[in-house]
């Protein structure tokens, strides 16, 4: 079982995309989970996703359906995923089968202060605990989390390795990064998110003035619902970032939103370049051969962009840098090739470790793999346009769908919620059965030990009366003794004076 919201040959639609999320909310989190999904499909493996439950209560039936539970994670040691992870430790407590975290990191500031610790970290020793029983190592995405869990008490190595994120590894070991020949009609893709700098996003809206063809690839799904139907406007306190449709990257239809990553990879072996600050979306070009820049401004892009070599550029030292020609002057596009080859050893002897089969037992220089036969059979939807670009038929019809899709989502969620709450009461019946019986096997043991007490305090009540009454024998023997031992040694005192007096 892998932790994931749908295979890589489920084919979605926009559509079904739109009514309900299978990926975590980030469609970036495909692209570790295909890796996964590649690295491990072979005939006599049948790989089943876990639909991102986190529920313990499914415990017995994984222990009894499956074989081993792969967890793939970002950058999950985070305030904001505490429920889960708890969840998540609860769950893995009960399994019997073997359980591998194959990449996990911390997410925290550029300069993280480790040794301050952070409110989630017990809910981390606890997770880490529980994995550990059930595995030989973790997996981590980079240093940063590696010293973070020595600081809590783990021991590298032993308790976990750097194996960085396994998406960099989806087809092998080696990358191939193309020459860049940037030219001003040349097909640029750039990302970002609500939280990138300020200084990004006026970076990458200069890029744009200078390159027109370009596309922004949003990944998060509240996204993409604003590409689709037009709406609600999503959250962000940058000034600069894109929050409506009236923003120029949706007003000019410049928008692509990818359901698979089949359709994502075409995309971007078709970009002549990509930048900005989400790692994913320079990693996916990356791992196609199109050549990228990331902007780094926080501790989980850092420790990746060191630990695979990304070419790269700080948030703060990007403020400082006056163009792209400048920026592009100042890194080495094909960087991540040099540690590529080391990196996936390090991924593969990670999978050995803890026991997982793979397609690279008898030749890790492969370059084909089980998994591509079946997507080569599949036909997958490009990214849907923007409804800014639609007009006439087209325009009302996806306003009509979207209207239609957001009824049913709706219900979807009302069903859901109703669904948990009847689950939610269910449980807590028995937890109340529970405690009845539990009180009434108590109370009943009370009862006993009372009674059990009374017969103790009879028992004891009638031996003290009949030590009462042997002390009171004993002093009557004693007092009838010493009398009969005085008359005793009257009488024998009487003989010898009778004797003495007989003596001559």
């Amino acid at each position: 079982m892998i932790r994931s919201g749908m295979r890589p040959t489920d084919v979605y639609t926009a559509e079904d995309m739109y009514l309900r999320d299978r990926t975590g909310f980030n469609n970036g989190n495909l692209a570790y989970q295909y890796s996964i999904y590649r690295t491990l499909w072979q005939e006599e493996t049948e790989l089943v996703p876990d639909g991102l439950s986190t529920d313990p209560s499914r415990a017995a039936r994984y222990n009894e359906e499956y074989d081993a539970y792969i967890i793939p994670l970002a950058d999950a040691f985070r305030e904001d995923f505490r429920p889960q992870l708890r969840n998540y430790t609860a769950l893995i407590k009960q399994l019997n089968i073997p359980v591998i975290v194959t990449g996990v990191g911390l997410r925290a500031a550029y300069e993280p202060q480790l040794e301050q610790g952070f409110s989630f970290d017990e809910d981390v020793k606890e997770f880490v605990k529980a994995v550990l029983e059930k595995s030989a190592k973790l997996g981590l995405r980079g240093q940063i989390t590696a010293d973070y869990l020595k600081q809590l008490g783990f021991k590298e190595q032993e308790d976990y390795e750097v194996i960085g994120c396994p998406s960099l590894y989806t087809f092998g070991s080696e990358l191939k990064i193309r020459d860049l020949n940037l030219q001003r009609d040349s097909l640029i893709a750039i990302n970002a998110s609500p939280v990138s700098s300020e200084a990004s996003l006026q970076f990458l809206n200069e890029v744009i003035q200078k390159h027109p063809n370009y596309y922004f690839i949003p990944q998060h799904l509240d996204e993409f619902h604003l590409m689709y139907a037009g709406g609600p406007d999503i959250s962000s306190d940058r000034q600069s970032y894109p929050v409506s449709i009236l923003d120029c990257y949706y007003k000019e239809g410049r928008v692509k939103y990818f359901t698979s990553m089949p359709s994502w990879y075409d995309f971007m072996r078709q970009a002549s370049f990509s930048i900005g600050p989400r790692l994913h979306g320079n990693v996916i070009p990356t791992i196609v051969g199109t050549p990228n820049v990331s902007f780094v401004q926080d501790a989980r892009m850092r420790e990746l962009a060191a630990y695979h070599n990304l070419p790269h550029v700080t948030a703060e030292k990007l403020s400082e840098i006056q163009n792209l020609e400048e920026l592009l002057g100042q890194v080495d596009l094909k960087s991540a090739e040099k540690v590529q080859k080391q990196n996936f050893d390090r991924f593969i002897d990670f999978l050995d470790a803890n026991q997982v089969p793979h397609i690279y037992t008898e030749n890790r220089d492969r370059k084909e793999a089980p998994l591509d036969i079946e997507i080569a059979a599949l036909t997958f939807p490009e990214s849907a346009e923007p409804i800014t670009v639609l007009t006439g038929v087209p325009l009302y019809e996806r306003i009509q769908t979207a209207s239609r899709l957001l009824k049913e989502r709706h219900q979807v969620k009302v069903d859901y919620e109703n669904h948990r709450r009847d689950y939610q009461i269910k449980q807590l019946t028995a937890q109340l059965n529970q405690t009845k019986n539990q009180l009434t096997n108590e109370q009943k043991a009370k009862q006993s030990l009372e009674t059990k007490l009374n017969e103790s305090e009879q028992k004891l009540t009638q031996a003290n009366t009949r030590l009462e009454k042997q002390q009171a024998e004993i002093k009557h023997y004693k007092g009838t003794l010493n009398r009969k031992a005085v008359r005793a040694t009257l009488k024998v005192t009487d003989s010898l004076a009778k004797l003495k007096g007989r003596t001559p």
